[in-house]
């Protein structure tokens, strides 16, 4: 069992960079494939970006690829997302989530074990 925390959300302005962590406890953090989801203001959760255990393999939604960089750092207990080229449709409240195993294709919420409560990001024109 896992639990994620994430933090670095706030006000930036369309074009800015924010860089969001999520702190993960539980020793099996290892087994874990993190991913990051957000939800828009009256709008479904939906998929950002994952990456594996070992962190070699990342999986982006088409929205951020290029954007967007997910990592995370093992030793740590860390997930990471850089956010860049922000624009007002990255609005949302954005949740770091932990699912058991290896497979970072999953981009289904439902396939998710594990959530944090979330950290707003929002972004003015």
């Amino acid at each position: 069992q896992v639990q994620p925390v994430e933090s670095g959300g706030g006000l930036v302005q369309a074009g800015g960079s924010l860089t969001l962590s999520c702190a993960v406890s539980g020793r099996t953090y290892s087994r874990y494939v993190m991913a990051w989801f957000r939800q828009p203001p009256e709008k479904e959760r939906e998929f950002v970006a994952a990456v594996s255990r070992s962190g070699s393999i990342t999986n982006y939604a088409d929205s951020v690829k290029g954007r967007f960089t997910v990592s995370r750092g093992n030793a740590k207990n860390r997930v990471y997302l850089q956010m860049n080229s922000l624009n007002p449709e990255d609005t949302a409240v954005y949740h770091c989530a932990a699912r058991f195993g290896n497979d970072s294709g999953q981009t289904s919420w439902e396939s998710y074990d594990y959530w944090g409560q979330g950290t707003q990001v929002t972004v003015s024109s």
